[in-house]
């Protein structure tokens, strides 16, 4: 059960954040990300009742759960922003493999934590950051002026590897602490309150409008709030149920539905080396998943 959820998971997150490139185009990925996480944050407090209630949010449990949640949404905060703006400025088929990249630092920071490592989960790892090195090493574009060098592509990528990053961390702190201490549901429901009220402080203080969307970007918020949101509640549960590190690989298999879709509606030119990086990150994300 533990991996349908996972797979799940994947479909969930790589459907949201293919909508979530139109949406920030449109209106930043700051508005983006607001919409998506208040969205998701209107939905489970509507539906907490009868996914579970407050649990230890509400249990006498103290003031840790309320942290612990808080900090979980810090940093998918910062992940989430980092995501969409490189899907603002980047090539969705080539920045998503670089955020879906986060299980090799989550296994690495287990390691650390005392977890064994396999020899294939070693090679995996190695496999990973081979592969994010070489999609990062961007196409080469010939100039207008055929006299000059080529120049690097290199768009999004940066942002993208800060969003591998924070979810590495993220999905580490979760499988360790924050599940067992909040809830599965309970600390989606704390991640989305942070983040919404983190990013709705940075548009207030950077006077941006903070106008409810309209038209089909109202549809896109919809539809990114509700499957974004529900793929963490899939991914929370399956990590009460199997390996946090095999949840966690899973999971980021939304960067192959991406670039799948990518491919499919937007025809994004990859060069060769790229899609080679590509395909060595996720094969490592196959055997780390061994």
């Amino acid at each position: 059960m533990g991996i349908l959820l996972g797979l799940l998971t994947a479909i969930g997150w790589g459907g949201a954040d293919f909508t979530a490139r139109f949406s920030a185009h449109r209106v930043g990925a700051l508005r983006t990300m607001f919409y998506m996480q208040f969205i998701g944050f209107l939905l489970l407090t509507a539906s907490m009742h009868w996914l579970g209630g407050w649990g230890h949010l509400a249990d006498g449990s103290g003031w840790q759960p309320w942290a612990w949640g808080f900090l979980a949404g810090l940093i998918n905060a910062c992940g989430t922003l980092s995501l969409y703006r490189s899907f603002e400025i980047g090539k969705m088929a080539v920045v998503a493999p670089l955020s879906a990249s986060y299980p090799a630092l989550t296994l690495i920071l287990s390691w650390h934590g005392g977890d064994h490592l396999s020899a294939a989960r070693v090679g995996g790892i190695l496999l990973i950051l081979s592969g994010v090195v070489v999609v990062a090493g961007g196409e080469h574009l010939p100039s207008e002026n055929s006299t000059q060098p080529a120049k690097t592509n290199t768009r999004g990528i940066g942002w993208a590897i800060v969003a591998a990053v924070a979810f590495g961390i993220l999905f580490w702190l979760l499988g360790i602490r924050v599940v067992s201490r909040v809830g599965a549901i309970q600390s989606v429901w704390m991640i989305r309150l942070t983040s919404s009220i983190l990013t709705a402080s940075i548009i207030f203080s950077a006077a941006q409008p903070m106008r409810l969307p309209r038209g089909t970007v109202r549809w896109m918020a919809l539809g990114m709030g509700l499957f974004d949101t529900l793929a963490f509640v899939l991914s929370n549960r399956g990590m009460q149920l199997e390996q946090v590190a095999v949840i966690s690989v899973l999971g980021s298999l939304y960067g192959a539905v991406t670039v799948g879709l990518a491919a499919i509606f937007l025809r994004e030119h990859i060069s060769r080396w790229q899609w080679a990086g590509i395909a060595t990150i996720f094969a490592g994300i196959f055997l780390i998943s061994r």
